[in-house]
């Protein structure tokens, strides 16, 4: 039966506008899109949805999460990471290679595609590894990845420290249509860091991470994408540094892209002085001066895209002293209710958000879609943009909970969220609202 979405707000991330539109989807597709009361269509039977006071965006695309599967079942799986994913919004993840075994080899990015198919929600893109085994020392065969469906390729968690072999990696990327996402720390100048290298690491007696060893690396990434002629994205960026090279490198043409993370536009280190193992991420929170900067390079479009960098842990991994906690949080399900909290500060317009949620991040991984439009893929989301809520574990569908959010407000909650024309979340409870 065709579904009728009546009196939303349709955001429209290319134009930067906002439309009071109507939407009429049949089968996987968008057949009608006009104003509102201007179809009058009585003669077919429809699913009504009552978008009335609400928005309705294109779904939206995670290009940095784990899902842990193979391996780390205990942390999350492909079924329960996109349960997650669906609930907050996302009609696409692209998942990180550090699995076990690792996505270095076709065998394993075919299984990933088959767990994401088995548990029918969304789309599952999967990032391969670039060297062998996260090692740094051997390249993977990007043309067999490419063939079995990787879409991208990264050693997240394991920067490539040989810079030849980078080098390598961009051109073999580009020669097989991958983008190549770098993770920028130079393990030298962190190892042993558990937060932020600065006033609080050191009140508390902490090792520090300092802002220079994701700069040091940003920096060379930018020097051989603009040597090699090849695009690089960096992702998880968390530094005012960072954003400044990144900032004159797309002034000077270098084809470079880049993400950050809510928690780094939302929280500092000044958070940690508690100790919550759930603020222990890598790279860490930095100073208030970072923040502002991530906000400002959101704003002038020098970082492209928000990504969750989505890293469920169990109770065990993070129930630890600070120092042997794991690193990293969840955020499927947290993005988006942080992401407007910068179009209630001005900072972003609400389009400009989800652009950075949802068409960017489909440009730069070469997929389709990231917009509605008439015949196009009804993959969307309805928000509650006012909705006022306290996160607490109940409302979690990730299968870990280390998130630093618990017990807080959280203003904007995804309703619905629709998968080639299949609703596969809805949490509409008002009555009127579906029919």
């Amino acid at each position: 039966m065709p579904i009728w979405i009546k009196y939303g707000k349709i955001v429209d991330p290319i134009h930067n506008q906002i439309h009071d539109f109507d939407l009429i989807i049949e089968s996987n597709k968008i057949i009608g899109m006009m104003p509102w009361n201007a179809f009058s269509e009585n003669s077919r039977d429809f699913t009504i949805i009552n978008a009335k006071n609400k928005l309705i965006i294109p779904g939206l695309i995670d290009m940095h999460v784990h899902l842990r599967e193979p391996g780390f079942e205990y942390k999350e799986t492909i079924q329960t990471g996109a349960q997650a994913g669906v609930a907050g919004g996302f009609v696409g993840l692209a998942c990180m290679p550090n699995t076990e075994p690792v996505n270095d080899r076709r065998e394993i990015t075919r299984f990933i595609l088959e767990q994401a198919s088995k548990a029918g929600l969304l789309k599952v893109y999967p990032i391969a590894a670039i060297t062998e085994k996260q090692q740094g020392k051997k390249l993977c065969h990007f043309d067999e990845l490419r063939e079995a469906g990787a879409m991208a390729v990264s050693d997240d968690g394991f920067p490539v420290a040989d810079s030849d072999l980078m080098r390598q990696a961009l051109e073999l990327a580009k020669a097989n249509n991958l983008m190549v996402i770098s993770h920028c720390e130079d393990r030298a100048l962190s190892q042993g860091g558990v937060m932020h290298d600065g006033p609080i690491a050191r009140k508390l007696g902490l090792k520090g991470i300092s802002s220079l060893s994701e700069e040091k690396i940003v920096q060379r990434e930018v020097d051989l994408a603009q040597s090699a002629r090849c695009p690089v994205h960096i992702a998880h960026v968390s530094t005012s540094g960072s954003v400044e090279i990144i900032r004159r490198a797309k002034a000077a043409g270098v084809l470079v892209t880049a993400e950050t993370a809510p928690h780094y536009f939302t929280l500092n280190h000044e958070a940690l002085l508690h100790c919550d193992t759930n603020l222990k991420m890598n790279p860490p929170l930095r100073t208030p001066e970072d923040v502002a900067a991530i906000q400002e390079g959101l704003r002038d479009g020098t970082l492209d895209i928000i990504a969750t960098d989505h890293a469920p842990h169990s109770l065990s991994d993070k129930n630890r002293p600070f120092e042997k906690a794991s690193f990293g949080i969840i955020g499927l399900e947290t993005a988006l209710p942080l992401t407007l909290a910068l179009v209630r500060k001005n900072i972003l317009s609400l389009p400009a958000a989800i652009k950075k949620m949802s068409y960017n991040p489909a440009q730069i991984l070469g997929l389709s879609g990231g917009f509605l439009c008439k015949g196009g893929a009804a993959d969307l989301a309805i928000i509650d943009p006012n909705f006022e809520y306290v996160l607490n574990t109940e409302a979690i569908h990730s299968k870990s909970k280390n998130t630093p959010f618990l017990g807080q407000k959280l203003q904007g909650r995804n309703c619905l969220t629709m998968v080639q024309g299949k609703i596969v979340w809805n949490c509409l409870t008002d009555q009127s609202c579906t029919e």
